[in-house]
């Protein structure tokens, strides 16, 4: 099976709050993109994208659904195994803000398995961003690559969880104003991550409820309707047609 298929099943067994299966089938695509990032691409090779962080950022994904199930152990086994790998793989991406990264997606996998520790993790994180601006000519480019994005997915998926369905944290809030100073630029997603994620995942696990993620997003579709909540707002994610405020699949 191939990496989108597991992928769709995650997010359907999101939408069908089965959130300890979607923990499994997050896992597995984790598993498959870190061996095969993209095709013939060797994940023990440095590159300037870091593709493997789609693979890490599942990780961290499968481990808050475990939370969000109420299955600590496992959250907390899958959050291990997340860092342990992105700290591996500080030893192949060489360059200081993909390193800074990697200590984030470290941070972030102690916040969604309860780790411990996550305030002082995060600020490691911020200290390796602030001293990479100086090797860092371009921290707008670093921010769109995989291994970046991986980072941000899983904060804005838990945080619409509790909004409605909306992404309330935006792309400013994450990076604030000004590229021209790299190191700030980078390390500020990682300050807001130390004040907001770890009660964004407490408030996720406390409801029971994780959102899919967002994809592509349609308001007040004269086709779909939710039938839990009545909304019209579309969101097509993975190969499942979502309710954007509940998650829940449309009826037609």
């Amino acid at each position: 099976m191939s990496t989108t298929d597991v992928y769709d099943e995650a997010v359907a067994s999101l939408a069908a709050r089965e959130y300890e299966t979607a923990g499994d089938q997050y896992a597995r695509a984790g598993w498959q993109i870190l061996a095969e990032p993209r095709p013939e691409r060797d994940p023990f090779v440095a590159d300037s994208k870091g593709w493997v962080g789609k693979g890490l950022g599942h990780l961290v994904t499968s481990a808050l659904c475990y939370r969000v199930a109420g299955n600590a152990m496992r959250a907390t086994d899958r959050a291990t195994e997340a860092r342990a790998v992105a700290t591996d793989f500080r030893a192949v991406l060489d360059h200081p803000a993909q390193q800074a990264c990697l200590l984030e997606l470290v941070a972030d996998a102690h916040t969604a398995g309860d780790l411990g520790e996550t305030a002082d993790t995060y600020a490691e994180a911020v200290e390796a961003y602030r001293e990479a601006g100086r090797a860092t000519e371009d921290p707008q480019f670093r921010s769109t690559t995989p291994l970046f994005q991986a980072a941000t997915t899983v904060l804005q998926q838990v945080a619409r969880s509790t909004a409605n369905g909306e992404i309330p944290i935006t792309w400013d809030d994450l990076h604030g104003g000004d590229p021209s100073s790299p190191g700030q630029f980078l390390a500020h997603r990682a300050k807001l991550k130390r004040q907001r994620f770890p009660t964004l995942v407490e408030s996720a696990v406390d409801d029971g409820y994780l959102a899919a993620p967002r994809g592509t997003t349609e308001y007040n579709n004269a086709t779909y309707t939710c039938p839990a909540c009545d909304a019209t707002d579309v969101n097509w994610v993975g190969d499942s047609v979502l309710c954007m405020r509940c998650s829940t699949p449309m009826e037609s």
